[in-house]
Parts: structure tokens; C-alpha cells; sequence
């Protein structure tokens, strides 16, 4: 008897828990990621329209791991209504296959700090995200992570 078997398409996995995300197969190279709260993503190449491709998805969860493990210092800075956009930029080597280097940047509207206050900010910055983006902490390791503010380079 084979240790595989048949598994339903879309079926829920005994393991799956609370943190636990599915890509449910919608056609050639075509995907929809589910996560347990019902969120959905479509998945699939860079020529199908609305959806991620999976590198897009890896820069976007670096990007919103970065701007959530900062959020909370930067408000208490800047005011709960601040506005921020991070974007995350970086192709990947075709010839690897793989990322070797994204940049994320951070967009803030910082008008009303002193050039000392945007240096603190810049540092507690840079440590919120050191400290607990879990996404850029897993993956730092083998991608060359590199993050800016308004163009100034977190250290």
C-alpha cells in the first residue's frame, strides 16, 4: 500500500490551524490562497490579470511585516492617522531562480519633526523592524534586506 494518497482538491487539512494558509489549484499555473479567515489571493504568472505572482507575494509580506512591526512607534510619533506606504522592489535572478536582494521603502509624511526627531524616528524604526518582522527575520538570512525612509537608509 502506498504511504500517498488521493487527497480532495480544496479539502481542509487535519493540521490546518489559525495560522494555516491554503493555494487551492484554479487552473494552469493558477491559484487561489486562502487564508483560515477567509481572506483570498489569487496566485498565478505575471500575464494573468489580477493575480499576484508568488515573488509578489513574498515582497508584499516583507512589505506589510515591515510597516505593521513599525506601525504602533511611528503612531506614537506621528499621530494615530499618520500615512505611510511601503513598497518593496527587487527582481529575482532568472538564471537562480531566486531573490538575491530586496529594497523596501518606506514612505512617511514627516513635515512636522525636527531633523533630531527624524533621526530617532529613523532608529526606532529600524529596530521595531529588526526586532519583530518575522517575515524579513525568516528570510534575512538568504535575501539581502535592505529598507529605507523617505530615501534615508535604516541601519
Amino acid at each position: 500500500m502506498s504511504e500517498f494518497s488521493e487527497a480532495p482538491s480544496a479539502a481542509p487539512s487535519a493540521r490546518s490551524g489559525p495560522t494555516s494558509v491554503s493555494a487551492t489549484r484554479t487552473g494552469t499555473r493558477r491559484y487561489i490562497g486562502r487564508n483560515a479567515r477567509g481572506s483570498e489571493v489569487l496566485i498565478g504568472p505575471v500575464d494573468a490579470p489580477g493575480h499576484f505572482t508568488p515573488g509578489e507575494l513574498l515582497k508584499l509580506a516583507l512589505a506589510g511585516c515591515a510597516g505593521m512591526s513599525s506601525d504602533r512607534a511611528t503612531a506614537r510619533r506621528l499621530g494615530d492617522d499618520f500615512a505611510s506606504t511601503v513598497w518593496a522592489h527587487g527582481d529575482s535572478d532568472p538564471a537562480e531562480e531566486r531573490y538575491f536582494a530586496i529594497e523596501e521603502e518606506m514612505l512617511l509624511e514627516l513635515g512636522g519633526l525636527s531633523d533630531a526627531e527624524k533621526q530617532k524616528l529613523l532608529a526606532i524604526i529600524g529596530r521595531s523592524i529588526a526586532a519583530s518582522c518575522t517575515v524579513a527575520r525568516s528570510v534575512g538570512d538568504s535575501i539581502e534586506l535592505s529598507t529605507t525612509v523617505n530615501g534615508a537608509p535604516l541601519h
